[in-house]
């Protein structure tokens, strides 16, 4: 049996696991590693710390598997870091990509002609230097930026390999629409050296050593956590999707190898993607987003008290037959795809004197279940291609209620993932192509196989009226903040 190695960095934390060539996730460690919020809008993450889980877990992993074919990597994407070049000292706290320190230089810059969202790593790059290096003079020849892959690269390597992938370097904001070429024109208007920035390499191929690993086994995969996610669930054939709901919800789409025009928001409320990059050659997708998901379920647990664990809120739900006509948008943190309004909160309405517990619950989870029916149309929209089925993970996939609202608002059928790290399973099929384990994305989309299909139950006429209902609930949740609707990246 073929076995390859997969550290895979989330933004609670770090696993380290082996992936078997029938497609099984096994023999995972992982470490709780925080990202800490000294101020409101500030997430900084502790560089050390990551190195060391990554160390510690793989070694775990390793003790346990013996030797391996490759190493996979997959990590959260845009969280910035800066280290010295000599001896790989972080110059400092890393910035995540939750951080929202840069907004007002975010907006400054537009008049210059700049989109750049504050969750991408460009003004974070230039935000730290601005600290540790104003007037540049280290940055050129002592300090190299990166984001997690690229750390995670060269924390196993020893400082071997400086490298990213096309998944990471396109959402940077720092690239062209291929993610292959670093922008000279985003460099120069934040002054930022091209030599401290890492060298692309395909998502799938044999990069380098991991010299700090016994055997140091060849690190054969790279991809951000969605993409790595996407090619998980075997959506490696143009028009396949998945959608992963956590506490936010993300839906990718795989479009195939035309290139996008743009890294821009698209007029659907997207954002073009690089889906990964094989033999030299990439694969684009679309991408979905909604910023509330699995937390609409914490708010009900922790702030309203009207469960005791989040896994209780199927079984509230499931004890009314309907919601009775309450609508719930799930708007807490704003809306993403399509409208993108940060002024937008969340909004619960039709509640009568009858209106209860179970039904507030149901009204909660079926509006999450709307707003994934919102990013699939969003997605299709874009790519033109019809998506047959939905592939769902992410924690909210356990909850009954919530799969079976998804089926009825997108009139479609879901299929649950078969293993709950879709992610460490992508980076695993990545890193095995390049090792001859899988033959290609064919194989991969072949291997798939998931734990089971959830059916809609509702007529077309049923759920179009009751799509209906919800958005337009959805317009009255719009605006709710004014002076913060008017704000735009």
């Amino acid at each position: 049996m073929s076995e390859l190695l997969v550290v895979d960095v989330g933004t609670s934390g770090v696993r380290s696991a082996i992936v078997t060539d029938d497609g099984v996730v096994s023999r995972v460690h992982h470490e709780t590693v925080l990202p800490s919020t000294p101020a409101p809008g500030l997430v900084e993450v502790d560089a050390a710390r990551i190195a060391h889980a990554v160390r510690s877990t793989a070694a775990a992993a390793l003790a346990e598997a013996g030797p391996v074919l490759g190493v996979g990597i997959a990590n959260q994407r845009a969280t910035t870091l800066v280290w010295e070049r000599a001896g790989g000292r972080p110059v400092g706290p890393a910035l995540g990509w939750q951080d929202l320190r840069t907004v007002g230089t975010c907006l400054a810059l537009q008049a210059d002609g700049f989109r750049f969202p504050p969750n991408a790593s460009a003004t974070k790059l230039a935000a730290i230097l601005d600290e540790v290096d104003p007037d540049r003079a280290r940055a050129a020849d002592e300090l190299c930026f990166g984001t997690i892959d690229t750390w995670c690269a060269w924390v196993l390597s020893d400082g071997a390999l400086h490298v990213t992938d096309p998944t990471n370097a396109a959402v940077s904001a720092l690239s062209d629409p291929t993610g292959t070429a670093w922008d000279e024109r985003v460099l120069e208007a934040l002054r930022i050296p091209a030599s401290m920035l890492p060298r692309i390499v395909d998502s799938s191929g044999r990069i380098g050593e991991a010299r700090a690993l016994p055997g140091a086994p060849v690190i054969s995969g790279m991809a951000g956590d969605q993409q790595a996610a996407l090619v998980g669930q075997g959506c490696t054939r143009a028009g396949l999707a998945k959608a992963t709901f956590g506490t936010g919800g993300m839906l990718d789409q795989c479009t195939g190898t035309a290139v996008p025009g743009a890294l821009d928001r698209s007029a659907s409320g997207t954002f073009p993607i690089v889906a990964w990059r094989r033999a030299g050659a990439n694969v684009y997708g679309v991408e979905a987003m909604m910023l509330s998901a699995g937390s609409c379920v914490e708010w009900l647990r922790d702030d309203m008290g009207l469960i005791d664990e989040a896994a209780d809120s199927a079984a509230v739900a499931a004890a009314c037959a309907d919601t009775g006509d309450v609508w719930f948008v799930p708007a807490l943190l704003g809306m993403a795809t399509p409208v993108w309004d940060f002024g937008a909160r969340g909004a619960l309405l039709g509640l009568t004197r009858g209106t209860g517990r179970p039904e507030i619950v149901r009204a909660v989870l079926e509006g999450v279940a709307h707003r994934g029916a919102d990013l699939l149309e969003a997605a299709e929209a874009e790519s033109g291609r019809r998506v047959a089925s939905l592939r769902v993970d992410g924690g909210m996939s356990a909850n009954d209620v919530f799969v079976g609202a998804l089926a009825d608002a997108i009139g479609r059928p879901v299929e649950l993932s078969a293993t709950l790290e879709a992610t460490t399973l992508g980076a695993g099929y990545l890193a095995g192509m390049a090792n001859g384990v899988w033959r290609d994305e064919q194989d991969v989309a072949d291997s798939y196989a998931p734990a089971r299909t959830v059916e809609p139950t509702l007529s077309e006429a049923e759920r179009s009226s009751r799509r209906e209902r919800w958005l337009e609930a959805r317009s009255r949740a719009l605006k709710t903040i004014p002076e913060l609707s008017t704000i735009e990246f």
